[in-house]
């Protein structure tokens, strides 16, 4: 990170120094999924996207603004984990689509409102999950289904409230479920509570409230909960989250849900060596966030088993086997052999922070 600092030179008391933080990522892959698709492309995740290819998962340039009254980061972005991620993003008129959005991986621009109070607005990372964006930043490489399956980012504006020193809420609002371009005239609305119940302990819930129907059809409100708990300890540190969501069907026909639940634990060998182990769950009987054309859609157990070695500052080389099984055969094999219950993938990617 290059670091520059900047003292004002009028008399001017309010924030008289502005720090500007340059940086950058890299995440270079290979990987190996065992029913090996013709198309290269491997269904159900972001990351690793493709087979039996050396590609970039994520590579970002990123600057931030830090001042004691305002704040900002503006992040560029590539990959094949972009493309699959932001595969979906809306296209309503001729000034939207994924073209320029999936490269701006946050746009962001916040002022203090108060002694404990920040109001931030723009392309921001999502207030959901304990896993994000930035592989390096999750105890896994890939990431869990609950994770993949849940906002990464969202545009909108939010107030981040530091009630405690223990308490931090934040209230957002939203164009929608991991959009920047709008699907509708709706606005969404989401929280977030992190509780720091003792310093081994962090407990925290988040929700998301919108309707993310287009306006040709009637309103199908989502809301959706999160729980989730982070325990720490030497030299153990374990991450467990449970999902919960309800989407209203068309009128008088009730709602469908969907559930997931991830648990991970990472084992800290030595200063430069972990490992770690996943647990996950992700069922979708109505399809409402995952389709697949069968008649159990996605019901899908999984596991998995890294290792992480990180021998100088800001380089980690990380490894990982995954496995799933799912209710109905849905994961595509090679050539015209169909459709498969089960799928694996062993990965090796070598990430470099600067």
């Amino acid at each position: 990170m290059i670091l520059l600092t900047f003292v004002a030179l009028s008399g001017m008391t309010q924030d008289t120094t502005r720090t500007v933080t340059w940086g950058g990522f890299v995440d270079t892959y290979y990987a190996w999924d065992f029913n090996r698709p013709t198309n290269l492309d491997r269904s159900f995740t972001t990351q690793p996207a493709r087979h039996d290819e050396f590609n970039i998962n994520l590579a970002h340039v990123e600057v931030k603004l830090s001042t004691p009254r305002t704040r900002g980061r503006l992040a560029l972005q590539a990959g094949t984990s972009v493309q699959s991620n932001y595969a979906g993003e809306p296209r309503i008129g001729s000034i939207s689509g994924p073209e320029l959005a999936r490269h701006i991986q946050e746009a962001v621009v916040g002022i203090r409102a108060g002694a404990h109070i920040w109001i931030d607005g723009g392309i921001y990372l999502s207030h959901i999950g304990q896993e994000g964006w930035i592989s390096r930043d999750n105890p896994t490489y890939s990431r869990s289904l609950i994770a993949d399956y849940s906002p990464y980012y969202e545009t909108g504006v939010k107030a981040t409230w530091t009630a405690t020193a223990k308490l931090t809420a934040q209230l957002h609002i939203l164009n929608g479920w991991q959009n920047i371009s709008e699907t509708n005239t709706s606005k969404a609305v989401g929280m977030r509570l992190d509780y720091a119940a003792s310093p081994h302990l962090a407990l925290g819930y988040s929700n998301f409230i919108g309707n993310e129907a287009p306006d040709t059809v009637p309103s199908r409100l989502r809301v959706f909960n999160e729980v989730f708990a982070f325990v720490t300890g030497d030299p153990v540190n374990v991450w467990v989250t449970f999902d919960y969501g309800t989407q209203r069907r068309a009128p008088a026909s009730g709602g469908s849900s969907w559930w997931g639940g991830a648990a991970i634990a990472r084992l800290q060998l030595n200063s430069t060596t972990s490992v770690s182990a996943r647990l996950e769950r992700y069922v979708d009987p109505d399809g409402v966030i995952v389709t697949t054309g069968t008649p159990n859609v996605f019901r899908v157990s999984g596991g998995s088993l890294g290792i992480d070695v990180a021998p100088f500052a800001g380089a980690v080389w990380r490894s990982e086997v995954r496995g799933y099984r799912a209710r109905d055969p849905i994961f595509p094999m090679h050539g015209s052999s169909g459709l498969a219950r089960d799928d694996g993938v062993v990965v090796s990617s070598l990430a470099l922070t600067f």
